[in-house]
C-alpha cells in the first residue's frame, strides 16, 4: 500500500493542475447531481419491532386519518381573550392545507388568552420535502397574525425543520487558521490543509443531499458529517503537510518529499481514515432506520475527505514546493539526525522531547496520574440519563420551543407530549374499553383523559393521554410503561412522547452490541497493521476511557446543568438518546488518527533500532506537537458546532471537543507513551502463527524509505 501511495504521491506532485482538473471536475458532478436528483434531510421515526410503531400500524390499517404525521398551532393573546370566532375562521383555513385530515376543536386554556388546535395529517412526514410543510402552515396562520395575536407552531411537521446557520462552521474554521498559520509560519501552509477539506466536505456534502433524494437522512446528519469532515479534513492534510515539509527541511527534492510523505503519513492517514469508516457501520446495529442515515451520510465525508487528502494534498505541495517553509526554514540549513525521523523545526520538538523524556523517565506515576484523572471525569457517566431531542430543549427564539413554552404554562407540561392509545376493537368490547378509560384517569401520573375517537368502521378507536410531567421528565416513561401494561395485546401506546421512549430503550439495549463489535473490529485493524496484538488491545482500552471521559463531561454540562447556560440553554436537559452510540461510533475511529500517528513513528524507529525505550521518547519527539496542534484544530472546529441552536449537535460539539481534549492530552501525551515505556519489547510481541497470517501494511513506509528496515524479534 505505501508503494502505491509514494507512486500517487510523486504522480500528484509531478502533475499538480491534472490532478486539480480532476478535482474540480469531481466537484462540479457532484454539485450537479445533488441539484438534479438531491433531496431534503428529515426525519423518519418508523421503528421496527417496538410498541409505538404497532400502535402506528394500526392507526394506518384502520384510521389513516390519525395515521400520520401532526402539528399543532398556538394562539396567545396579550390583552385578553381569544375570540371563538377567530379561532373557528382559522380551523377552517386549517382543515384546507395539503394532507390535513382532522383538526381537533380548539381547547382554550382556563383564562381564555390560549387556544390550542391540533391538526392529524393522513400523510406521513416524509412525504413534505424541504420547508414546504411548515411554510403551508405559516400562511394559513398568517391572517391570525395579521389581527394581532401570538401564533406558535409545534408537532412533528414544525420540528421536522433543520436549517444550520453556518455560525458553527465558520468559528471552527477561523481558529483553525489562526493554529495553522502559527504552526507553520507560512500563509501557503496554512491554506493548504483548509483547501483540501473545503474540496473534500464540498463533495462530500453534495453526495449527502444526493442520497437525500433516495433514502431517508436525518435533519441534523448533515450537520454531524460536517462537523466530523471539516475536523478530520483539516487533521489529514495537516499531517501529510508537516511530513512534506520535514523530507524539504532534509534535502529532499519537491517531488521526492510529496511522495515520501504520502508514503508515510498518507498510509497513516488511510488506515485512520478506513478505521472511522468501519466504526461508523455500528450504527447499522442501533436498529432504527433513520439513525443509520447518521452512518451514511458520515461515511461520504470521511471517504471524500481522505481521498482528497492523498491525491490533492501532494498536488498542491507540488505546486507551493519549499513556499510551504517558513522564511526562515527556507533560508535554514537542513538538519538530519542520524538514524532518527527528521523532526520539524516549526513545531519546535526539543521541548516535546524534553517532555517525552520526563515521560519516559517516570512512566508508572504519570500512567496512575493520568488513568486517575480520566476515572474521575468518567464518573458521572454512571447516572446518565436519556432522551431524544424535543422543542422543550431548543433555543427559545425557536417557534416550536415558545409553543411548548405557552402550552407548558397555560395546559400542564404532559400537554406538550400526549400519549395516543390505539385500541383494537375487533378485541376489545365496550365494558373493557369503559375499564380501560377508568384506569387511566386512576393512574397517578395521569392528567388528562380524552374522549374516546372512533373510526368509522367501529374497530378501531383513539384516546389522547396526558401526563402530569413533561415528555423530558424521568417519570413520564414510567407513566407510559403502566398505561401499556394495562392493555390488551393488540392495543398500543403511540405518539411521539411513547416512540421517542421506544428508540431511548432501543439505543441503550443497542449500546453494549455497538461498542463490542466496534472495538473488535479496531482491534483487528491495529494488529494487522502494526502486527502487534498488546498495541491493538491496549489502544482499544484507551480509546475507550477517552470516551467515558467524554461522556461523563456531558452528562455533567447538560443533565446536571453545570454549563447549560453558558451553552444558551435555560435549564438543564437529559442527553440525547442520538448523542452516546453516535460519539462512539465516530470518536473511536477519530482517536485512531493521534494513535495511528504516534506509534507508526514509535514502531519505525523500533524497527530500525530495537531499543524500546528510546523508540517512545524520539517517536513522542517527533509526533507530540504536530498531535497537539492537530488536537487543537480538531477541538476548534467541534467547539463551533457546541454554539449551534441544535441541541444534538451541540451536545455533539461538547462531547467531540472533550474527548480530542482527553485524547491528545492525557491520553496521546502521558497514558500512551508511558504504558508503551513500562511494557518496553512486550509492545511489539506477536505469536508466530499470527505472524504468518496477516498481510503486511508497511505503515511505516519502509519500502520508500530506501534501506531495509529491521525485523523485529517475534517472541512466541
Amino acid at each position: 500500500m505505501s508503494s502505491l501511495l509514494h507512486r500517487v504521491g510523486a504522480a500528484s506532485a509531478t502533475r499538480p493542475w491534472r490532478v486539480i482538473g480532476v478535482w474540480v471536475t469531481l466537484v462540479l458532478i457532484a454539485f450537479g447531481l445533488a441539484a438534479g436528483v438531491g433531496g431534503s434531510p428529515q426525519d423518519n421515526y418508523t421503528i421496527p419491532g417496538v410498541d409505538a410503531q404497532a400502535g402506528t400500524d394500526l392507526l394506518t390499517e384502520r384510521f389513516v386519518e390519525f395515521s400520520g404525521a401532526d402539528a399543532r398551532i398556538v394562539v396567545h393573546s396579550d390583552t385578553g381573550k381569544v375570540p371563538a370566532t377567530e379561532l373557528t375562521t382559522l380551523s377552517e383555513r386549517l382543515s384546507k392545507v395539503a394532507g390535513v385530515s382532522a383538526v381537533a376543536p380548539p381547547r382554550v386554556s382556563a383564562d381564555g388568552d390560549t387556544a390550542l388546535i391540533d391538526l392529524s395529517y393522513s400523510v406521513p412526514v416524509t412525504d413534505f420535502s424541504g420547508t414546504e410543510g411548515i411554510d403551508a402552515l405559516r400562511a394559513a396562520t398568517e391572517p391570525t397574525e395579521d389581527a394581532g395575536y401570538q401564533v406558535e407552531l409545534g408537532g412533528q411537521i414544525p420540528e421536522n425543520i433543520s436549517a444550520p446557520s453556518g455560525v458553527a462552521e465558520a468559528i471552527g474554521i477561523v481558529v483553525a487558521l489562526i493554529i495553522l498559520v502559527f504552526a507553520f509560519g507560512s500563509i501557503v501552509a496554512a491554506g493548504l490543509p483548509l483547501a483540501v477539506a473545503f474540496v473534500g466536505v464540498g463533495i462530500g456534502s453534495a453526495l449527502i443531499t444526493v442520497m437525500a433524494g433516495f433514502t431517508d437522512i436525518s435533519n441534523i446528519a448533515p450537520t454531524v458529517a460536517t462537523m466530523v469532515g471539516i475536523g478530520i479534513g483539516i487533521d489529514y492534510a495537516l499531517l501529510l503537510v508537516t511530513r512534506y515539509a520535514e523530507g524539504l527541511r532534509g534535502g529532499m527534492s519537491v517531488v521526492d518529499a510529496a511522495a515520501r510523505a504520502n508514503a508515510t503519513a498518507g498510509m497513516s492517514v488511510i488506515f485512520a481514515g478506513t478505521t472511522v469508516l468501519v466504526s461508523l457501520f455500528g450504527l447499522k446495529l442501533a436498529g432504527i432506520p433513520v439513525y443509520s442515515s447518521f452512518g451514511y451520510a458520515t461515511f461520504a465525508m470521511v471517504a471524500s475527505v481522505m481521498l482528497a487528502s492523498v491525491t490533492l494534498v501532494p498536488a498542491l505541495c507540488g505546486l507551493a514546493g519549499h513556499r510551504v517553509l517558513s522564511k526562515r526554514s527556507r533560508n535554514a540549513t537542513a538538519v538530519v539526525v542520524a538514524d532518527a525521523p527528521r523532526v520539524s523545526t516549526t513545531f519546535k520538538a526539543s521541548k516535546t522531547e524534553r517532555w517525552a523524556t520526563r515521560v519516559g523517565e517516570k512512566p508508572w506515576p504519570l500512567a496512575v496520574a493520568a488513568l486517575l484523572i480520566l476515572l474521575l471525569l468518567a464518573a458521572p457517566v454512571l447516572q446518565m440519563r436519556t432522551w431524544p431531542q424535543d422543542s422543550g430543549s431548543q433555543p427559545t427564539s425557536n417557534t416550536t420551543r415558545l409553543a411548548y413554552d405557552i402550552v407548558s404554562d397555560e395546559f400542564g407540561p404532559g400537554a406538550n407530549g400526549p400519549f395516543i392509545v390505539a385500541i383494537d376493537l375487533d378485541h376489545t368490547s365496550d365494558s373493557e374499553l369503559n375499564a380501560l378509560i377508568a384506569t387511566f384517569k386512576a393512574d397517578p401520573g395521569v392528567a388528562q383523559v380524552s374522549p374516546v375517537i372512533r373510526n368509522a368502521a367501529g374497530t378501531a378507536a383513539i384516546v389522547r393521554v396526558e401526563a402530569k410531567t413533561g415528555p423530558q421528565d424521568a417519570a413520564t416513561p414510567e407513566t407510559l410503561t403502566r398505561l401499556r401494561s394495562a392493555l390488551p395485546e393488540t392495543s398500543h401506546v403511540t405518539g411521539l412522547t411513547a416512540i421517542f421512549s421506544d428508540i431511548s430503550n432501543r439505543l441503550a439495549d443497542r449500546l453494549w452490541l455497538v461498542i463490542a463489535v466496534v472495538v473488535a473490529l479496531a482491534v483487528i485493524l491495529m494488529t494487522a497493521v502494526f502486527r502487534a496484538p498488546v498495541v491493538a488491545l491496549k489502544a482499544a482500552a484507551m480509546n475507550l476511557l477517552s470516551v467515558a471521559a467524554a461522556y461523563g463531561v456531558m452528562v455533567a454540562v447538560f443533565q446536571w446543568g453545570w454549563g447549560a447556560e453558558l451553552l444558551g440553554l435555560p435549564h438543564e436537559v437529559p442527553v440525547s438518546s442520538w448523542v452516546p452510540i453516535l460519539m462512539f461510533t465516530i470518536l473511536f475511529g477519530l482517536s485512531m488518527d493521534y494513535e495511528v500517528f504516534l506509534l507508526s513513528r514509535v514502531r519505525e524507529l523500533w524497527l530500525k533500532t530495537g531499543d524500546a525505550h528510546t523508540s517512545v521518547i524520539k517517536g513522542l519527539a517527533s509526533t507530540g506537537r504536530v498531535i497537539t496542534s492537530a488536537g487543537a484544530i480538531m477541538i476548534a472546529v467541534f467547539a463551533g458546532f457546541a454554539m449551534d441552536s441544535d441541541i444534538t449537535v451541540k451536545m455533539m460539539g461538547v462531547g467531540l471537543a472533550t474527548a480530542v481534549l482527553v485524547d491528545v492530552t492525557i491520553v496521546r501525551m502521558v497514558l500512551v507513551p508511558a504504558t508503551t515505556s513500562i511494557l518496553g519489547k512486550a509492545n511489539w510481541w506477536i505469536p508466530a502463527w499470527l505472524d504468518r497470517v496477516l498481510p503486511k501494511f508497511d505503515i511505516e513506509g519502509s519500502d520508500q524509505a530506501g534501506e531495509p528496515a529491521r525485523k523485529e524479534p517475534i517472541n512466541a
